[in-house]
C-alpha cells in the first residue's frame, strides 16, 4: 500500500485517505456479497433489534480499524478512530429508554427485505 501511496503521491492534499476510502467501502461490498454480517449473526444469537444495532456498529468499527492500519495516512487516527466508534455505544441505553423507534426503521428486517429484492430482481 506505501508504494501505491508514494507513487500517486497520497499522503498530501485532497486524497490523503484514499486507501482508508477504498479499504472500508471495500470490506462493506464483500460482507454484502457474501452475506456476512455481523448484526444478522447477532440478531440470530440473541432476541431484538439491539443486537443487531451492535452488530452493525461493531462491524462499521472493525472496517475503520482495518482500513486506517492499512492506510499509512491514517494510521496515526487508528486509536481515535477506534473509540470515537466506540463511545457512540454507551448512548443506546438512553436510547432505548427515551427516545421511541419509528415503524420503518431499517435495522428491523433489513436483511429479510435485500433477501426479497434479489429474489425479485433475479426473475
Amino acid at each position: 500500500m506505501e508504494v501505491l501511496i508514494e507513487l500517486m503521491d497520497l499522503e498530501q492534499g485532497m486524497l490523503r485517505g484514499f486507501v482508508f476510502g477504498v479499504v472500508h467501502v471495500g470490506i462493506l461490498i464483500i460482507g454484502y456479497y457474501t452475506g456476512w454480517s455481523i448484526n444478522r449473526l447477532l440478531k440470530k444469537t440473541s432476541n431484538g433489534h439491539i443486537a443487531g444495532i451492535i452488530g452493525a456498529v461493531i462491524a462499521h468499527i472493525l472496517a475503520d480499524i482495518i482500513a486506517s492500519l492499512l492506510d499509512p495516512t491514517m494510521r496515526s487516527a487508528a486509536l481515535g478512530i477506534l473509540l470515537g466508534g466506540l463511545l457512540p455505544l454507551l448512548f443506546i441505553p438512553l436510547l432505548e429508554k427515551y427516545v421511541t423507534k419509528s415503524e420503518t426503521h431499517i435495522m428491523v428486517g433489513d436483511h429479510e427485505d435485500i433477501e426479497q429484492d434479489l429474489k425479485d430482481h433475479k426473475h
